[in-house]
């Protein structure tokens, strides 16, 4: 989703850098076999993801939430030698298609796979983060965040996806709309937390990016 009209976001993705063909493939094969292929973070904002961690330059990235691996190949473009990404989610169906087009990046020895509750999985890793990317369920933003802030260097960045969440953070939810409660709750977290500084964009389906202080 864009909140931009159509024809200036296709203006902004035609004079932003070009998908890589690898990219490419795993986006159409992703469309073609996978479920749910909107939940791909697709070219433009994984060029954003790509920018974001080559001006870190991160040593360990934390992704929270893997689907197909595009989001994660894209944050391996900026890991230093010898960095690694851990990354994680619950699908165990889709393993195999992610460590498909790992194996065929330069970053094959660099992402490490995990499979189960983040929830459990984050405690158990034993980094402290340079750059972190969540995309999971959304109910548990606030939690995931609450694990992983006190495993972040001074300076390290938290990037958080879909935080406008179709536009619902700006209505009045409805009582069973767990997400949009969640993802509220979360913004004004950011928001408020003495600890990092926030900047919410809204990049696709709003993406913020907050530094630890």
């Amino acid at each position: 989703m864009s909140f931009l009209p159509t024809e200036i976001d296709e203006y902004v993705i035609a004079h932003s850098q070009d998908e890589p063909d690898l990219l490419k493939q795993l986006s159409k094969e992703t469309w073609q076999k996978v479920l749910n292929p909107s939940m791909l973070s697709e070219h433009f904002q994984g060029r954003v993801l790509s920018m974001l961690s080559k001006l870190v330059q991160p040593k360990t990235i934390l992704e929270i939430g893997t689907y197909t691996g595009y989001s994660a190949l894209c944050l391996a473009e900026g890991l230093v030698d010898k960095g690694i990404l851990h990354t994680i989610d619950h699908n165990e169906e889709l393993v195999d298609f992610q460590r498909k087009y790992f194996d065929k990046s330069p970053y094959k020895d660099q992402i490490q796979q995990h499979l189960g509750n983040a929830l459990e999985i984050i405690p158990s890793i034993n980094e402290n983060f340079d750059l972190v990317f969540i995309d999971a369920d959304k109910s548990n933003y606030s939690n995931y965040f609450g694990l992983v802030i006190d495993k972040m260097k001074k300076g390290g960045v938290i990037v958080s996806d879909n935080v406008l969440w179709y536009g619902k953070v700006v209505e009045k939810p409805d009582p069973n709309d767990i997400d949009t409660k969640a993802l509220i709750a979360y913004n004004t977290l950011l928001k408020n937390d003495p600890r990092i500084e926030t900047i919410l964009l809204p990049i696709r389906d709003g993406l913020t990016i907050s530094r630890v202080k």
